[in-house]
């Protein structure tokens, strides 16, 4: 493994790790977190990694984002200033900038490229491709466990927001609010709007705006977990839904993980070996 530095268009310098181990590999899997989607709280990174690397000679990133962590120290490629970001000062503007500065890398590197990304990473995901049509950068996509951020978002009660909306009205929208958002994560007034915002929100149970889904180009493999917490009770369901807005929803892979949840506890090394598989059919086709 080794320790990427990834400057982004704004010039904030994202952290990822590549799985390199086989070298001189020319496929590589990118995978974009989800909040606090970092090694500790999703250990099937390791597994999907080591799996790419030994099973097949494939490359693979572990592409945080500004979410990761609650906390990351950064710096700036543009200024040379330190930065702090997470979970807690994030923007959704920067979502596309952040998944090109990790596709730039890749084109440099790398013949074939799948873009993958993992809870809200996935919805990142689909909103970039929502607005870039390039057919080979990437080749393919990977949604493992969207998130359904109306479920997410649906405990923060009608003072909160108010909160939100007023912290934002009076200019201090970069100041930390004084209750914890959804009930567990500290954040800027700025970053609670996003998460109340439709940015990200792109997918549903039901009906709901699908109009970035309905934007894709690309084609590839949505995965789920069959008890996966964050969809009201059907994730199958909820993952044909999503697929059934994507216009190219008859090519794509529907994957169900039996037994498991939104972060594969248990079937760490069964969804390496998915990815790997699906992969491995890419390249052969």
């Amino acid at each position: 493994m080794q320790k990427l530095d990834i400057p982004t268009e704004r010039g904030t310098v994202l952290t990822g790790v590549l799985f390199d181990e086989t070298k001189n590999a020319d496929t590589v899997v990118i995978a974009i977190t989800g909040i606090h989607g970092n090694f500790y709280s999703n250990p099937f990174y390791y597994n999907i990694g080591e799996t790419l690397n030994g099973g097949g000679g494939i490359d693979f990133i572990y592409a945080q984002t500004n979410d990761a962590f609650s906390e990351i120290e950064t710096y700036n490629a543009k200024t040379g200033e330190k930065e702090i970001c997470g979970s807690w000062n994030e923007r959704f503007s920067y979502t596309d900038d952040d998944i090109s500065a990790y596709l730039k890398y890749a084109a440099e590197n790398y013949k074939h490229v799948i873009l993958a990304g993992h809870s809200l990473g996935a919805n990142k995901v689909i909103h970039y491709l929502s607005s870039h049509h390039n057919k080979n950068l990437p080749e393919h996509f990977m949604l493992l466990s969207p998130a359904n951020l109306t479920y997410m978002t649906k405990e923060v009660t009608a003072r909160e927001r108010a909160t939100i909306e007023k912290f934002i009205r009076y200019g201090k929208g970069n100041e930390v609010l004084p209750f914890y958002f959804m009930g567990w994560a500290i954040c800027t007034a700025n970053t609670a709007a996003d998460w109340l915002s439709e940015t990200l929100n792109n997918v549903h149970v039901g009906e709901g705006d699908f109009s970035q889904a309905e934007n894709i180009t690309h084609t590839g493999a949505l995965v789920i977990g069959t008890y996966d917490n964050f969809t009201c009770g059907n994730p199958s369901e909820f993952l044909k839904n999503i697929n059934n807005h994507i216009p190219t929803a008859q090519e794509n892979k529907l994957i169900f993980i039996e037994k498991t949840g939104h972060t594969y506890q248990q079937k760490e090394q069964e969804i390496a070996d998915i990815i790997l598989e699906t992969v491995q059919e890419w390249r052969r086709s």
